[in-house]
């Protein structure tokens, strides 16, 4: 690919601090996102949802819910079973975040499922005539956890066919040779993602012509997907994001409400727009499920690890082949001559449950780095000391290199800056009154991917340019970064770049997933820029031009002019008086990835890779530190102090960066000591903001994200690797480190709770 040469000469836009270009409308209410969407006649709809967990339906009660003034139409099974055909999971190579057909029969899978649509003048209305809609149940029974009566196990090798269980060794013999053995149980529970802005959608038709406005991290299979179930050309469907108030994995690709309420804007001759509940939020969009990991860990009584197991399992729901891994991360992580991973999926009567930000590696690093630590106290070792003599170079599954492994810098780095040394290994000793001190850390890793992507990258008159794809701007900074990148590979201000993102008709682009947003369209757009400038050049050394002769090679662009190794010059603004307008539409295509990854992304489909290829294994790598508090008496735990060191490749914005990977952090406090869904006979009885804690302000201690180099040019042509998910990674693992430190007691069930310590 075509990456801009040296940039020695020219503004170093990135990797210098800038704000975000975006930020002044979000503060100053100007910004638009889906559910702000107003379209003349349009409609409102509400959702009813099912009161059983399984069943079917056998009856509705419309009367009263018709009287209600303004109500327009509702629609149930009755009316859309047959117009809304079958798409399988994004991740079985459909496009959808979940394979259940909404209003397709009687049947009802799950508690929250939808049952029917009403339509209204008003969000008032339908929310009322939603209230007012009864439907008669016939129960059937269902299994709703990993211990359930009739929940079915399943090795996820058999449920995913592309899966593995990574192994290496004879873990057995690793065990019974080692001088030390922690065998333990970590369980981590249900969450969910509560974005502040809902899953919303809007659907207006022109004739044959469908536009969707909705919030989405994949627009291309949404736009595919509706296509599919409602036997439309992808052409004549247009879907609009625009900016996206926070998803972290939830509004994965097609949703469920979409089709349902693009047949009722149909039906109905005038645009639908459906901003669902909070509580509904719950059950029309995946979750993270609980997990559970059974691990046993050998050392030498030196510290090297001779063997570790890990048995995982995960919920999965009866209808999707899908379920997270993870044990690819846990077994490759360590120096250890014999791994054995077991992954097991439970599959119960719930929603599809879906990638939640840092997907596998939250639940099943918790497991590990509370074992390790565990390790650390059983062999009388400083746990960073024993991360240090299991450290490596090779991946011992693979037998690959790391493309580069900073982890024990990063761990030198957080623990200097943390204050490491002043931790008394002895738990329990250290204290201030009435509340026990405990530092605790954990490693926080994250495989690199990449995925292709198009873009149309323009120049025209006044030295302005255009940078266009439909991906979209869910507040990591993507908007900025995409500004910065065409500032400095075509010589000109920030200011002077527009960015068009969040709309199908747009060159395609895949979705935000993987920490793989900034590493896709970055390569892009510097292929773009590449292409610009070559076109660039050729109009200024042909023989009449201001730099004629001079060797295309040498030539660069800065300061709003093309600049010839000889010193002679061109301004951008006579150049493009010459040219007019330039414009190229590139595809970009990462290094290992074929042809059919272009065009399965194009379709809509996932097309995500790794970082390095074949070659080696390329990892983004951090190290977390926790300062807790736990009251001796009441067993209350404070969180005093996070600090992170990361090492994730060249950085582009170090201040869009850092409030990511802070914000990460902060999330992962509420993983370890807040969040947590209640199941209670098939149904999350805490669906709200009111009882799903989720961290405030007033739980938010000193917080600090350091950046470890991390120069690594084996992982892409510009050194990329990603990091929105690396912040959360681990959090949960060292604040959990960091209580056994304080009290001596291991908490191995996430969330830790007062009553855990009392």
């Amino acid at each position: 690919m075509g990456i801009p040469a040296d940039t020695t000469d020219r503004p170093a836009w990135l990797g210098r601090a800038h704000p975000r270009v975006e930020g002044p409308a979000k503060v100053t209410g100007a910004a638009r996102y889906a559910s702000d969407t107003r379209l003349p006649n349009l409609a409102h709809a509400a959702l009813v949802t099912s009161t059983i967990p399984r069943g079917r339906i056998t009856g509705f009660d419309l009367a009263a819910a018709r009287a209600v003034p303004g109500t327009l139409g509702i629609f149930t099974h009755r009316d859309f079973a047959g117009s809304i055909r079958p798409v399988d999971h994004l991740m079985a190579g459909g496009y959808a975040n979940s394979g259940h057909r909404p209003l397709g029969s009687d049947a009802v899978a799950y508690a929250g499922q939808i049952v029917a649509l009403v339509v209204a003048e008003s969000v008032e209305a339908a929310s009322a005539a939603a209230a007012r809609v009864v439907v008669g149940y016939e129960p059937a029974p269902f299994a709703d956890g990993l211990d359930s009566e009739g929940a079915e196990t399943v090795r996820l090798a058999d449920l995913k066919p592309k899966h593995h269980d990574p192994a290496c060794g004879d873990a057995d013999a690793g065990l019974a040779r080692a001088d030390a053995v922690v065998a333990a149980r970590y369980e981590t529970p249900i969450q969910h993602h509560n974005p502040i802005e809902l899953y919303t959608t809007t659907c207006a038709w022109d004739g044959p012509r469908l536009t969707v406005y909705e919030p989405s991290r994949y627009l291309g299979a949404v736009r595919h997907g509706l296509a599919a179930q409602l036997g439309l050309d992808p052409a004549d469907i247009r879907v609009v994001a625009g900016l996206i108030g926070g998803h972290f994995g939830s509004k994965l690709a097609l949703a469920q409400y979409t089709a349902p309420v693009a047949l009722a804007a149909r039906a109905l001759g005038r645009p639908v727009a459906l901003v669902p509940s909070r509580r509904d939020t719950f059950t029309i969009a995946n979750y993270r499920p609980e997990t559970r990991h059974d691990i046993r860990l050998g050392a030498t009584a030196d510290g090297r690890f001779t063997a570790l197991v890990h048995k995982a399992t995960v919920i999965a729901s009866r209808f999707d082949p899908f379920a997270m891994e993870g044990t690819d991360v846990t077994a490759s992580l360590y120096a250890c001559p014999n791994v054995r991973t077991d992954e097991r999926a439970v599959r119960v009567d719930r929603n599809t449950p879906g990638p939640m930000r840092a997907p596998p590696e939250v639940p099943y690093l918790f497991a590990l780095e509370s074992a390790v630590d565990e390790m650390a106290h059983a062999l009388r070792l400083d746990p960073i000391a024993l991360r240090r003599r299991n450290d490596t170079a090779t991946d011992p599954i693979s037998g690959k290199p790391f493309s580069s492994r900073p982890l024990m810098a990063c761990f030198d780095a957080g623990a200097e800056a943390f204050g490491w040394a002043e931790r008394d290994p002895e738990p329990g000793r250290m204290r201030e009154g009435a509340w026990c001190i405990g530092l605790g850390c954990a490693a926080s890793v994250r495989p690199v991917k990449i995925a292709p992507a198009t873009m149309r990258v323009a120049l025209s008159a006044g030295g302005r340019a255009t940078v266009a794809t439909a991906h979209h701007e869910i507040g990591n900074g993507i908007t900025t970064l995409l500004a910065l990148g065409a500032a400095e590979w075509l010589g000109i201000e920030p200011e002077a770049v527009t960015v068009r993102l969040g709309d199908t008709d747009l060159p395609a682009a895949g979705l935000s997933g993987g920490s793989a947003t900034t590493t896709s369209l970055l390569h892009t757009l510097a292929q773009g820029c590449e292409a610009l400038r070559a076109r660039l050049v050729a109009a200024a050394v042909a023989a009449d031009a201001p730099l004629a002769g001079a060797d295309p090679a040498g030539c660069r662009l800065a300061d709003r002019a093309l600049a010839a190794a000889d010193g002679r010059r061109a301004p951008l603004d006579g150049l493009l008086a010459r040219t007019g307008e330039i414009a190229e539409t590139v595809a970009f295509t990462p290094e290992g990835s074929g042809p059919e990854a272009l065009a399965a992304m194009e379709a809509g489909r996932m097309a995500l890779g790794t970082g390095a290829g074949e070659k080696a294994v390329s990892w983004a790598f951090g190290a977390q530190f926790a300062r807790v508090r736990v009251h001796a008496e009441t067993g209350e735990v404070r969180v005093d102090r996070l600090l992170g060191a990361f090492a994730a490749g060249r950085i582009l914005n170090p201040l869009t960066a850092r409030s990511q990977l802070t914000g990460g952090m902060l999330w992962g406090l509420g993983s370890a000591l807040l969040e947590e869904t209640i199941l209670d006979r098939g149904h999350y009885r805490n669906a709200d903001l009111a009882e799903y804690l989720v961290a405030t302000a007033a739980d938010t201690p000193e917080i600090e994200a350091l950046f470890v180099p991390d120069p690594d040019a084996a992982v892409n042509p510009l050194g990329l690797k990603g990091l929105g998910e690396l912040g959360i990674i681990g959090v949960n693992a060292a604040i959990a480190n960091a209580v056994f430190n304080a009290t001596g007691r291991r908490i191995r069930a996430l969330p830790i709770r007062v009553e855990d310590l009392l």
